[in-house]
This record gives C-alpha cells, sequence and structure tokens, in this order.
C-alpha cells in the first residue's frame, strides 16, 4: 500500500507531535470572532476553505482563520485541491496512495474515488516522487487532521482526496469544475483549495504596482510593472499596492463569477500560485447555483489576510496569504 511520507516536516513545519499539536492550537485558538466578523465557529455549512500553503511560521496563523471556520458535522470527505509547483501539468493528477503521513498520524485516501476520476481520462496518476516534491497539498494536512478531530470524528472514516491542478486554461477550469459539481453538491464532501496570493518581487518576476491606490473615485487606475519603469516610479508603498492588488482578486472571486476572475487575472497577471485550483472551484459553484443574483452562495468571504512582510524596497519580495469559506446552503 503506497505511503506518502511528511517530506516537508522539520523544514517548513516542525515534525514533534506535541510542538506542531500545541502550535495548531493556539493558533486555531488566537483566530477568534473578534477578528473576522464571524459570530460563530466552526461556521455552519462552511465546507469550502481557502487557505495558504507555505511555511507556518509565515502562513501558519492565517490558515488557522479558515480551519476554525471550517465545518466538518457532515463531512466524510475531503478533496483537497493544490497547485503544482515542481511538475508541468497539463490537467489535473491525482495521487496513487493510499495513505499520507502527518507528525500527527496518518490520513486515508479515498483510493476508489480516485480510481473513478482517473478512469474519466481527465486525471492522470501522480507518480510518488512528485507527490513527495510538493507542498500545496502538505502543508494542509496537519490542519486537516486536527480538523478532523475537532470535529469529533474517526481519521479513518473521513477520507481525502488530493487533487494537484495543473497549468491549466480557462476553459479547462470549467471542465474540471464540471466534473467536481456533483461531489461540490453533496453535503458529505468538503473541500480546501489551497493557494498563496502576490507573489511579488523580481525573485517571482513579477513587480505589478498601482501608479495610485483604487478609490472609489478612481476605482482602475493605471497599473505598471516596475521592472519596466523603475523605482522612480513608485509614489507609495509597495505593500499598500500589493494589498490593493490582492483585494481586486479577492473581490473578482467574490462575485462567484468565473468571468470575473479571468478577466481580473488577465489585467493583472498577479501571481496567485493557486489560481487554476480557485478557478476550478469558482467554475463547479457557478454550474451548482448560477451567477449568484440576489444571493451569496457560491461566493467566498474572506477571514484574513497578511503578507510575510510589510515591503516597501523593491529589492525585497513578499508573498501574501488570504483564509476564507465559501457560502453554502
Amino acid at each position: 500500500m503506497p505511503r506518502r511520507i511528511a517530506t516537508h516536516a522539520n523544514s517548513w513545519y516542525v515534525a514533534d507531535k506535541r510542538k506542531l499539536d500545541n502550535q495548531l492550537n493556539a493558533w486555531i485558538q488566537i483566530a477568534g470572532s473578534e477578528d473576522c466578523g464571524v459570530p460563530e465557529f466552526p461556521v455552519p455549512n462552511a465546507r469550502v476553505i481557502m487557505a495558504p500553503h507555505a511555511g507556518y511560521s509565515y502562513s501558519g496563523a492565517t490558515a488557522g482563520f479558515a480551519y476554525k471556520a471550517w465545518d466538518l458535522s457532515q463531512a466524510t470527505r475531503i478533496f483537497i485541491l493544490g497547485p503544482a509547483h515542481h511538475v508541468y501539468i497539463n490537467g489535473c493528477s491525482v495521487s496513487g496512495c493510499d495513505f499520507y503521513d502527518t507528525p500527527l498520524g496518518e490520513l486515508t485516501l479515498d483510493s476508489e474515488l480516485l480510481r473513478e476520476l482517473a478512469n474519466t481520462g481527465k486525471f492522470t496518476w501522480l507518480s510518488l516522487k512528485a507527490d513527495e516534491d510538493e507542498h500545496s497539498i502538505e502543508m494542509h494536512l496537519p490542519y486537516i487532521y486536527k480538523a478532523i478531530e475537532r470535529a469529533g470524528k474517526s481519521h479513518k472514516s473521513v477520507k481525502i482526496v488530493p487533487i494537484v491542478v495543473g497549468s491549466i486554461s480557462s476553459a479547462q477550469e470549467k471542465t474540471y469544475g464540471a466534473l467536481l459539481k456533483p461531489y461540490l453538491e453533496d453535503p458529505q464532501n468538503a473541500f480546501v483549495i489551497s493557494t498563496d496570493f502576490c507573489h511579488w518581487g523580481a525573485r517571482f518576476s513579477y513587480t505589478g504596482y498601482f501608479r495610485e491606490l483604487p478609490t472609489h473615485d478612481n476605482p482602475n487606475p493605471e497599473f505598471i510593472h516596475l521592472k519596466e519603469h523603475g523605482a522612480q516610479a513608485i509614489k507609495h508603498p509597495l505593500h499598500k499596492s500589493i494589498r490593493a492588488l490582492d483585494h481586486e482578486g479577492m473581490a473578482a472571486i467574490a462575485t462567484g463569477k468565473h468571468s470575473e476572475f479571468v478577466s481580473y487575472l488577465s489585467k493583472t497577471k498577479n501571481t496567485i500560485c493557486g489560481r487554476h485550483p480557485i478557478g476550478v472551484m469558482m467554475a463547479a459553484a457557478e454550474l451548482m447555483f448560477g451567477e449568484n443574483k440576489g444571493s451569496n452562495l457560491g461566493r467566498f468571504r474572506y477571514l484574513y489576510y497578511a503578507q510575510s512582510e510589510a515591503l516597501e524596497d523593491v529589492n525585497g519580495s513578499s508573498v501574501s496569504y488570504v483564509s476564507g469559506f465559501m457560502e453554502m446552503p
């Protein structure tokens, strides 16, 4: 029975079971309702969450908000959609493992469903090496283990479905959204969308910048790239422009309209690494709920936003993190 080991433990997060458990508990505890306007945790029917996948020292606290809000009361299966960072995939791939190890204990994969997905011809099998190299799913596994525990469920009774989403087009996002829609409709299925937001700096080949910060009177200011215009074009701190850039993307996602997010990415080229997992889930929700006219169903509500640092130096870099959940009936 193939097993994926926790390859990023002791580097991206602590491997000691007791220390990791205490750390996750602390972050979940800190994520209180006074910080994000949510009156009740977990949020009823919040079975689809969005959370980051960077090293825990950078994004673990942000992820705690999504995991505190996550409602697993009906869950028997958890889909995890993460982007591919190390291999090129023109489509989506599924894990061939039976178990995923975490420092807290093992998680069981839904091997039968994974075979069903592969049999559609739309999903390829992920090699064990590619599976273990990828961090976008692993970084959620300890939190998922804790969430199952917090929901009072057995780790054997709730199985996981890891899906690595490759470099796909918006049309392919709709195709995969249609394939996942029946699972989204089933309240026994929960979902994790794994994504970080803007990766800013020369090391990420991205220097997008608003010449003027968006305002009510000027919602669409000129958007440039400092690589082409130089540091002399800077009029306000970089971190403020990055925040405005990310929040414009978050607003596009919150419309519930797949086309709005596609348009935003076309305009800004924002380096949201999980843009394709987001696009797939938006496409599935749009098929399920329509374009959400007069309803918040299928739309995201955000709980917390953070940046790895408040960037001011054009030669520096930062990564942004977001936690949220999808409004579900």
